[in-house]
């Protein structure tokens, strides 16, 4: 199997499968990548083996994260910027800069991921891949997470007007976590609204539409842990609509999750519905929803 394709074949495997299923493999392709780059090789080559490491070091940063390691992320994040450099691809700096700002955010480092989605934008405009929707929508949860509402619905907006002018790129080709796609679109737009219980009606109109564009696990869009993530959204939001059957029904798919899928952004998702439940004056009355 060609370099190409074992990459594509990881990116798309990554979101649905359980990263203990696949970190081996991960770990074993960046060991081979790293062997062929240190040997002197053709430029055109040379790059395409920067490009194909850039991605790999990635998604390990990425399972770094789903395994609470944020530290460790970080250092295999800058480890694929290395590579992107070498690469000099656009579109692949722009991806890996969402990638930190995503770490960031979930380490609680909302004005780290902030600063990473603003750096990712600045590649923009010369990679034109759906890292253009991602970046703005990475913003938007930290303006969030930050309580600046107003700034946050722009991002979502900026995202949303941001999908007129795609079009797919190198890292887009390569599927699975690697594209931003629309149902993630309505997901990551959800999960900004559920910090800002102001915004409950926008947060249950696109939590729920999430949820529904994850329903079908033989799409190729479909990813576990977006799909927790959805109906976790869906849950806070009917909580600040003081709504605690419909909370609870729509939390009830994530606390169903085998083990294996309880990565770490799951995890975090689920400890919010404690903060929702305070926020809106839910206590005693939703005391065995968690």
């Amino acid at each position: 199997m060609g370099g190409q394709e074992c990459g594509a074949r990881l990116a798309l495997a990554y979101p649905q499968r359980p990263i203990t299923e696949l970190l081996g493999d991960l770990v074993e392709t960046q060991e081979t990548l790293f062997t062929l780059i240190e040997r002197q090789q053709p430029l055109t080559q040379a790059r395409q083996l920067h490009f194909l490491a850039a991605v790999t070091s990635g998604l390990l940063a990425k399972a770094s994260h789903d395994l609470a390691e944020p530290h460790a992320a970080m250092i295999r994040a800058r480890t694929a910027v290395l590579c992107a450099d070498q690469a000099d691809h656009p579109g692949l700096r722009a991806w890996l800069r969402g990638l930190q700002s995503l770490v960031a955010y979930w380490a609680g480092r909302y004005t780290e991921a902030l600063r990473y989605a603003e750096q990712g934008s600045t590649y923009v405009t010369n990679a034109g891949g759906t890292t253009a929707v991602w970046l703005p929508l990475n913003a938007a949860r930290a303006h969030a997470a930050l309580g600046n509402s107003e700034q946050a619905m722009q991002a979502i907006h900026a995202a949303e007007d941001a999908w007129e002018r795609v079009t797919t790129d190198e890292v887009d080709e390569l599927g699975g976590i690697c594209v931003f796609n629309r149902p993630r679109t309505l997901y990551y737009a959800a999960d900004a609204l559920a910090w800002l219980p102001a915004q409950a009606t926008d947060a249950i109109s696109y939590s729920t539409r999430a949820v529904d564009a994850f329903s079908n696990r033989n799409d190729p869009a479909w990813a576990f842990g977006d799909q927790a993530g959805a109906h976790t959204n869906l849950a806070i939001a009917r909580l600040a609509d003081r709504d605690i059957e419909g909370a609870e029904e729509a939390l009830a798919p994530v606390l169903d999750l085998p083990p294996e899928q309880r990565i770490n952004g799951v995890v975090q998702s689920a400890q919010r519905i404690q903060a929702a439940i305070v926020r809106a004056g839910l206590a005693q009355d939703a005391a065995e929803l968690i």
